[in-house]
């Protein structure tokens, strides 16, 4: 990474990198102490997250998973209304309502959070086709797994979207793991991105654990996008270094593996690219990992004082 490739925008990229994880890490305690049900973290998929939110605009729309919470904050999303949603308070995105599993917020792009694996993928298409034919600016961002990358519709989203010409940036974060079986349980192959190719979609593989190399990927993809129209995937090789469901250790996954993949750790990655290239101090970083705590504890301190929505709104948007 040259020195002109890292500017003052790639601390901003770090900064968004360290509220993900603190968040991530509040998130495991407070479900570890029974607060709420179990949920899904990405702790360890940050850089995947914050790089290609970064290269998106603010007409862009967003469709992800059940591990939404880096891509929600890279977006811009308060950590605050986040908890409040995932405690069931009132004060939350969607009213409490979803949980961590299924928050939407228009006023940030992010148009759902899909439990159902693959849901982002058969809803995707429908969207860019909706801005297409109303003549909207912004493409469609699609974050999905490995896991998803195994469902048929995953092949049906892909075929349509580059049979319509659909402006669609297909993102699949291959953390290894699908639940708690190891991709290579189900796959033969190493890469999802042949698959796209092989529908007519072109596609790139990037390491998902540096953040630089990510956002890089994701802007040219995102110009070429908005040059032509067509689809894009990029394949973003990282780790789920957590398990399945918060607060479960990955217990069933190979101790060598997980050690390899902790020294790659997309902050520890960012960090050492920092310091190397002179573009910030040890002291810095550290007053940036503070911030980033103290803005969780206020998010939490919102959160718990937010209320509980009241029994009369029990069946609202309740159509069946």
């Amino acid at each position: 990474m040259s020195s002109t490739a890292i500017s003052g925008s790639a601390l901003a990229l770090l900064e968004r990198m360290l509220l993900i994880r603190a968040y991530e890490e509040k998130l495991i305690a407070l479900s570890a102490g029974g607060q709420f049900p179990a949920v899904c973290s990405s702790f360890g998929q940050e850089a995947a997250a914050v790089g290609v939110v970064a290269a998106l605009g603010a007409a862009d729309q967003i469709l992800t998973n059940h591990r939404s919470a880096g891509h929600l904050l890279a977006r811009g999303a308060d950590p605050g209304r986040m908890l409040a949603e995932v405690m069931g308070r009132v004060d939350g995105y969607c009213r409490g309502r979803s949980g961590s599993l299924h928050i939407a917020a228009r006023e940030l792009g992010v148009v759902l959070t899909s439990t159902i694996v693959g849901g982002e993928l058969s809803l995707a298409t429908g969207v860019a086709l909706a801005q297409q034919t109303l003549g909207r600016r912004g493409l469609v961002a699609c974050f999905f797994g490995d896991g998803a990358a195994g469902e048929g519709i995953f092949h049906e989203s892909l075929n349509l979207a580059a049979t319509w010409g659909l402006p669609i940036l297909y993102v699949c974060e291959n953390n290894q793991w699908q639940a708690y079986v190891h991709r290579r349980e189900t796959m033969l192959g190493e890469h999802i991105a042949p698959w796209a190719q092989s529908l007519g979609v072109e596609a790139e593989r990037v390491d998902g654990n540096d953040v630089f190399a990510v956002h890089a990927a994701a802007e040219a993809a995102c110009e070429r996008i908005r040059a032509d129209g067509r689809p894009r995937l990029l394949e973003l090789s990282t780790y789920r270094l957590r398990g399945h469901l918060e607060p479960d250790d990955p217990q069933a996954a190979d101790a060598a593996e997980l050690a390899l993949w902790r020294e790659r750790d997309p902050l520890r990655h960012c960090i050492a690219t920092l310091l190397a290239g002179g573009h910030a101090d040890a002291a810095g970083i550290e007053r940036m990992s503070r911030a980033a705590h103290a803005r969780i504890e206020a998010a939490l301190a919102f959160a718990e004082a937010s209320p509980y929505p009241a029994a009369d709104e029990l069946l609202a948007d309740v159509y069946a």
